[in-house]
């Protein structure tokens, strides 16, 4: 296993990166379909074709789902990765041809790198092309690139945020992995301990911030009032699951932006987790044990995610702060 959503029968993994605009794109593949479904509890999200996805809706799979920066203008990436699909007969058959299925959300990156370089249909094309089900780099990179985390100061005090992905293994050879772009106005914490790992820097001492303290104390200083963040994610199960199971399974795995990022789900976040199910085991899912496991797993794969990320734009990575302390 890679320690990867790839270690998922049936998904792959592309990425787009823009290191100048800082900016980029991640794609998931599911070539073969995969059953779908999705969650989102930020209040301030910008998505494509999220509606179908509900159980009682007809489209059962999709085959791909696109997770971008560029902010609204990022939803053009679908175009593209639906433009890959159908050259490879890959889609939902309506007789004339095929229709790619090619769920997308977007976070803000904006306001690190170049405001008027977006990822665009081409670049999610160019991440298809790429794709596979080998390792996936992390850190500063696709959807993650211009990804940032700790705003309760506004951007210039932020830390860098980045794209991380986690798997583990359940019972009846099952694999549950996860990815995610995190972009969150809070902070990130060790889920195990709740020890900052990374919050927004305070230029009077040089440390980080704890957020959740700051938020029952002065807000004076404070730039929360702007929708400039989002949590993206993917998780994914090759265990056979019914698509009332499948959005059950992305309602629980929210509980890992919960585990790890503080305060979540906030009215500036647009927080969306996808599952996905490709069925490729062959073994039935228990709802309850992978929505669980799901849920730590994304919460792994967001700590990663910010762990991994490097410095870009003029905002710290972790590794780069010399105070890393909360006060």
């Amino acid at each position: 296993m890679h320690n990867a959503i790839t270690d998922v029968l049936g998904i792959e993994v592309g990425h787009y990166t823009d290191l100048s605009a800082a900016t980029g794109c991640t794609v998931v593949l599911c070539r073969d379909g995969a059953v779908a479904g999705v969650d989102v509890r930020g209040s301030a999200p910008g998505t494509r074709e999220t509606d179908l996805l509900r159980p009682m809706n007809l489209v059962q799979q999709v085959h791909a789902v696109v997770l971008t920066g560029g902010s609204a203008y990022g939803l053009d990436v679908a175009s593209g990765v639906m433009r890959w699909l159908e050259e490879h007969g890959i889609g939902f058959s309506v007789g004339v041809g095929v229709v790619p299925i090619v769920p997308a959300a977007v976070l803000f990156d904006l306001t690190i790198g170049r405001a008027d370089i977006r990822p665009n249909a081409d670049a999610g094309y160019a991440a298809c092309q790429v794709a596979g089900g080998g390792p996936v780099t992390e850190g500063s990179i696709g959807a993650g690139t211009g990804a940032t985390v700790g705003k309760l100061f506004g951007p210039a005090l932020a830390v860098k945020g980045g794209l991380g992905t986690a798997a583990r293994r359940v019972a009846n050879g099952i694999t549950v992995g996860a990815l995610v772009a995190v972009n969150a106005f809070g902070d990130i914490v060790d889920p195990a301990t709740g020890a900052l790992i990374a919050g927004p820097r305070d230029p009077s001492h040089g440390g980080m911030v704890c957020t959740l303290e700051r938020l029952e104390g002065d807000l004076s200083q404070t730039m929360f009032g702007f929708a400039l963040n989002t949590t993206l994610a993917v998780v994914a199960t090759d265990a056979l699951l019914t698509k009332e199971g499948v959005n059950k399974m992305a309602q629980m795995a929210q509980d890992g932006l919960a585990q790890a990022i503080r305060p979540a789900h906030t009215m500036w976040d647009g927080d969306t987790v996808f599952a996905l199910a490709t069925g490729k085991s062959g073994v039935a899912g228990d709802v309850t044990v992978l929505g669980a496991v799901a849920a730590t797993t994304l919460a792994e794969a967001i700590v990663r995610a910010v762990r991994k990320a490097t410095t870009l734009g003029g905002i710290p990575a972790i590794d780069d702060l010399a105070t890393r302390q909360c006060a």
